[in-house]
């Protein structure tokens, strides 16, 4: 569409499907973690949003220089753009897929046994006792690979009852946010990337008015791949961090949604553009890695069925509070403020994220070295 369409509906046409497009990296996330083993979670996260950045800062390097240095056309980098996402399509039909949805779907008796055993990181998981397990069967999870064999069944299975199925995403929305661990990470998910969405929308506006394109180079492109590639390295190297999230984990999105904070404000208030380039670039690695980290800490605390649902209620979440963010500070129907005032907005929105989670995540550490303290103690009142 962007190549032949013109006018506004078709524009709106574009969105649309761009929006859908853009939906389906939380069905790739959910597929990934349904196929691969609860303790490689970390590393899959980071290898494939590391991936994703790369792809990013190489298509976004390769079309500069052709259009600056060879001088293709616009069109011409759109036509390249649609063969690689066509290739992209016709890969994923090769990829397995799932029988049947487990969402909608019960598990056949013999795989009804099952108990729950608590993991570090405060979620739990399913394991079956051994004679019940059959070829494809993972111990890590409550999960069915895709290659599994289902037993015959003597008759067809009903078609879900819509109403039946609005209970069952209710009931397993109501679990899932049940987990303290699994609702902080999501709270963080959600505000932040509300944040980061503003901050990377509106950037161009306020380092036009730090330097005008017209008195000087500019070199906003060449920053935004360079961010990505140094986002893409971190994000490798989280598969790696070894660390007690369930312990130290809101203190980490603390300390580093205060960093964030301090990048937008200095991007806000110094008024140079380097400095604001390097404040951008800062900005997006420790929201990369963050959100990284989130990712697969979420789905660390949950089954395979509910993967999408919680990162599509997540993102809603998200969008939802950008879109009522924009209508306050940004449109003109709202308080319709400067850019730099906007900024400031924000790095206060990132400020009062840090201080959210540093309290809650001061109070639950108190809390855990309380409980392994109360043991000890009761055990010395025993032996004495």
């Amino acid at each position: 569409m962007l190549l032949y369409a013109q006018g506004l509906l078709a524009i709106q046409f574009l969105e649309f499907f761009y929006g859908i497009a853009t939906a389906t990296e939380i069905a790739y996330y959910s597929y990934i973690y349904s196929v691969v083993d609860l303790g490689m979670y970390q590393k899959v996260t980071s290898y494939c949003r590391s991936a994703t950045l790369v792809g990013f800062t190489v298509g976004s390097v390769l079309g500069q220089i052709l259009v600056s240095v060879a001088g293709w056309s616009l069109f011409s980098l759109n036509v390249i753009s649609l063969t690689c996402v066509s290739v992209a399509f016709a890969v994923a039909w090769f990829l397995p897929m799932p029988q049947k949805s487990l969402f909608f779907h019960h598990v056949s008796s013999t795989c009804q046994v099952m108990n729950g055993i608590k993991v570090q990181n405060g979620g739990i998981v399913i394991d079956t006792p051994a004679s019940n397990h059959l070829p494809g069967w993972e111990d890590i999870e409550s999960k069915i690979p895709l290659n599994m064999e289902e037993p015959p069944m003597e008759e067809l299975e009903p078609k879900p009852d819509r109403l039946l199925v609005l209970k069952v995403l209710w009931n397993d929305f109501l679990m899932c946010y049940s987990s303290r661990p699994l609702l902080c990470w999501s709270v963080w998910w959600a505000l932040s990337t509300c944040g980061y969405f503003q901050v990377v929308n509106y950037t161009q506006g306020l380092w036009e008015k730090v330097m005008p394109s017209r008195y000087a180079a500019i070199y906003n492109g060449g920053v935004e791949a360079v961010s990505t590639l140094l986002g893409a390295v971190a994000v490798f190297a989280v598969g790696y961090i070894k660390i007690s999230w369930s312990t130290w984990g809101e203190m980490t999105l603390s300390l580093f949604s205060l960093l964030i904070a301090a990048a937008v404000y200095i991007m806000d208030t110094v008024g140079n553009i380097w400095v604001c380039y390097a404040s951008y670039v800062v900005f997006r690695i420790i929201y990369m890695l963050l959100i990284t980290i989130a990712t697969f800490q979420i789905a660390a605390n949950l089954s395979m069925e509910r993967y999408a649902l919680v990162f599509g209620v997540n993102t809603f979440i998200a969008l939802a509070l950008q879109t009522l963010l924009t209508l306050i500070v940004v449109d003109a129907s709202g308080l319709g403020l400067e850019i730099t005032t906007q900024f400031l907005i924000y790095a206060g929105y990132f400020a009062l994220i840090a201080v959210i989670f540093l309290a809650n995540g001061a109070v639950s550490i108190m809390k855990k070295y309380r409980k392994q303290e109360d043991p000890e103690s009761s055990s010395q009142v025993t032996t004495s």
